[in-house]
Parts: C-alpha cells; structure tokens; sequence
C-alpha cells in the first residue's frame, strides 16, 4: 500500500485545500466574535507571531531531516557500487568454473540493483524485489563450494567480498524504509492549519482579503511538497539515480 507522503502532488493538492479551507473558517469564526480591545489584538499578533514562527522552525527541521535521508541513499548506493566491484574483481580467486558463474550472476544482479532505482512502478519493484532475492542466494551458493572444500586466507577474501555484496543491499533497503514519520507529517500540518485559521481570523472571510489568506497555504503546500519529493525514494521527482552502479555495469560487460 502506497501512503499519501509516497505522492509528492497529491501532497500538495491536499495541503493546499485544507489549509485554504482553515483560512476561510478562520474568517467565518471572526463573524461571530465582538471587536477586540487594543490588549487583545496584542495578544492575537503575539500568538501568531510565535505559531508562525514554530511553523517555520518545524518545515526546517523536516527539510533537513529529508535531506539527510537523501543524503544517506547516496552514499549507500555509491557503497552497493563499490561492494560488486570488489567483489567481481575477487571472483579471479575462485576456481575457473565458478569464477565465471559469479561473475555471470553479479552482472545479473547490477541490472536488478539499477532497475529496483530506476522504477516507479509497484507491481515491478516488487517483482524486481523477488528476483534480487533470488540472486542473493544463488550467488552465496555460486561461492560456497570452493570457499569451503578447502578454506584458506584467499577463500575468505571471497567470503568477505558477498558478504559486504549482500550487507550494502540491507543497508540500501534500510535507508530507503527511514522516512520521516507519518506523526511528524500529521505535527507539521496542525500546525500549519492553526496557522491558517489565526490568519483567517484575523483578516476576516471578505473577498478582498481572499488574495491575502491563500499566500501562506500555496507557500507551506510547497514546502510540503519539496520535502514529500525528497523523502519519497522511489515516487519522488529528487530521487538518488544509479549513477556509480551504471558505470560499474558498463565496465563488467563482458569483452
């Protein structure tokens, strides 16, 4: 099941409209309340001024909680690249034979690894998922019986090499599972309707103020979005590209 944060626009056509929708039952509730005193209307500019200002501080925060994310896939994706060439370079340790099965099966598993990038499509990725899943245990046993007929220093080199092959994989898989919480998502947009409704509030629900009171809601939507694109590994328009498995992949074609 795809959540709402997985679709960056639906995120931003959602945020829109409930916090335009905050905005005008803000103007609504104004209706019904007496003309402030000059103490309340200083009380009413201090609480927006520090609600507006938590908003800003709370974006932030998940801004920079997105970019790490991302930060984080890259480095695991450039780690996964790393991992498959040390290892195809450490299938010449092996037998003949069983040299060229490896190698066979870790090119077969870098197309899978740059496809499982590359798609938007569940029904695929979960498809792509299976076959990685496949190739894992086929390469461990591609290794298995002339690392263990006779273990030796240089066999265990092998052994280390799939080990790290299949260990950069999990941690890819991890990193693309840390989102940013759905009760940080849930946080953030309180506050922005709170926001919204003080603005309502405060500039009434006339039509010469409709401009004023959907500034903020197009600005936060945005925001929303920026960070749901970001977050979103797989769903996003930012999304981390295979660059350093496609060039690893051009490299292990056979000659």
């Amino acid at each position: 099941m795809i959540v709402i944060v997985d679709r960056p626009l639906l995120v931003l056509v959602i945020a829109l409209l409930s916090q335009w929708l905050a905005a005008y039952l803000g103007g609504l509730l104004r209706r019904t309340v007496a003309e402030r005193t000059p103490e309340e209307r200083d009380g009413y500019d201090t609480v927006k001024a520090a609600i507006l200002t938590l908003l800003g501080l709370v974006i932030g925060f998940t801004f920079s909680m997105a970019v790490s994310r991302y930060d984080q896939r890259k480095n695991f994706e450039e780690a996964e690249a790393n991992a498959i060439g040390t290892e195809y370079l450490r299938a010449d340790l092996l037998p003949s034979a069983d040299a060229a099965r490896v190698r066979d099966l870790l090119r077969s598993y870098l197309k899978a690894r740059i496809e499982a990038y590359e798609t938007r499509d569940l029904p695929a990725a979960t498809r792509i998922n299976v076959e990685i899943a496949k190739l894992e245990g086929q390469l461990w046993s591609a290794i298995l019986p002339a690392t263990t007929a006779q273990p030796t220093p240089v066999s265990a080199l092998v052994i280390a090499g799939m080990n790290d092959v299949l260990n950069s994989q999990g941690y890819t898989q991890a990193s693309w599972w840390n989102r940013i919480p759905i009760e940080g998502w849930l946080l953030m947009l309180a506050i922005a309707l709170a926001c919204n409704m003080l603005l309502g509030f405060g500039y009434g629900s006339r039509p010469r103020n409709a401009g004023l009171l959907t500034i903020l809601p197009i600005v936060v939507s945005i925001s929303f979005f920026l960070i749901a694109d970001i977050d979103s590994p797989q769903f996003g328009l930012v999304r981390v590209k295979p660059i350093n498995l496609m060039v690893l992949s051009d490299s292990m074609r056979p000659q």
